[in-house]
């Protein structure tokens, strides 16, 4: 983990980001296995959705600099693409 006086230096060294990250991978391995006409369909927005969470946590996160609300907004939409 990239650290700087104490600091995180990277989206991607966060604890959550680790943790979004490998359950992409682990839906993305998922939706391999669903039938051809769900691969366009389902398929593709489970994966744009998983991939979509830390895609908002590194902009929140390059964002936090200059607002904190920034960052609070951009993990709210990471939970959005929970749902």
């Amino acid at each position: 983990m990239e650290k700087t006086g104490g600091y995180i230096k990277r989206a991607r060294d966060l604890e959550v980001y680790k943790r979004a990250y490998a359950v992409s991978l682990d839906v993305h391995g998922a939706t391999l296995a669903f039938p051809k006409i769900e691969q366009y369909a389902l398929a593709d927005q489970l994966r744009r959705s998983s991939k979509g969470i830390c895609a908002n946590l590194a902009e929140g996160f390059a964002k936090q600099t200059h607002s904190k609300f920034e960052f609070a907004r951009f993990i709210s939409m990471a939970l959005g693409s929970c749902s």
